[in-house]
C-alpha cells in the first residue's frame, strides 16, 4: 500500500467518523426537541382542564349567587339559624311527648272517610263473567265453622259443591 491510499483511507475514515458524530448529535438535539414538544403539550392539557375546572366553578357560583337572589327577593327563604337546632337530646324527646294542654292542635294532612261518610264497599265481580260475585261463596258463616269443628280441624269440600250449587 502507498502511502497516498493510506491517507486516502484515514481522510474516509475521518470524514465517516465526523458524520457519524454529527448524526448522533443531530439525533440527541431531535430527541431533547421531542421531549420537550411532549412536555409542553401535557402541560396545555393539563391548563385545558384546569380552564375548564374554573368555568365550571365560576358558572356554579353565579347560579348560585341567582339563586340566593332569588331566594331573598321572590320567596324569602332564608338561611337556618342557630336557633332551629336542638342543642341537647332533652329538647329532642320533647318531640315525642304528648302535646300540653292549650297546644294547637297539630296538621292533619290527609283523611279518610269512615263512618257515614265512608262510601260503599264495590260488590266483587267475576274476573271471567264480569257478573257479581255470589254471597254463598263469600259467606264465612257457621257452616264452615260447623265442618272445622266436625273434622279435627280439616276440611272436605267435594268439588261440584263449590260451583254446582249456586245457580240453582
Amino acid at each position: 500500500m502507498t502511502e497516498q491510499s493510506r491517507l486516502r483511507r484515514i481522510g474516509w475514515l475521518a470524514a465517516l467518523s465526523i458524520c457519524t458524530l454529527l448524526y448522533i448529535g443531530l439525533h440527541l438535539k431531535v430527541n431533547a426537541v421531542r421531549s420537550d414538544v411532549v412536555r409542553a403539550e401535557r402541560q396545555i392539557v393539563a391548563l385545558e382542564s384546569q380552564k375548564l375546572l374554573l368555568q365550571t366553578e365560576f358558572e356554579t357560583r353565579a347560579s348560585q349567587e341567582q339563586l340566593a337572589s332569588w331566594n331573598r327577593v321572590e320567596f324569602g327563604y332564608v338561611a337556618p339559624g342557630v336557633g332551629q337546632f336542638v342543642t341537647d337530646e332533652r329538647k329532642l324527646n320533647d318531640f315525642g311527648s304528648p302535646p300540653s294542654a292549650g297546644a294547637p292542635v297539630p296538621i292533619r294532612v290527609a283523611s279518610a272517610a269512615s263512618g257515614e261518610d265512608a262510601p260503599p264497599y264495590p260488590k266483587l265481580v267475576s274476573p271471567l263473567t264480569g257478573k257479581p260475585v255470589d254471597k254463598r261463596l263469600l259467606d264465612t258463616g257457621a257452616a264452615r265453622e260447623a265442618m272445622v269443628a266436625s273434622n279435627d280441624g280439616g276440611i272436605r269440600i267435594p268439588l261440584n259443591a263449590v260451583a254446582g250449587g249456586l245457580g240453582e
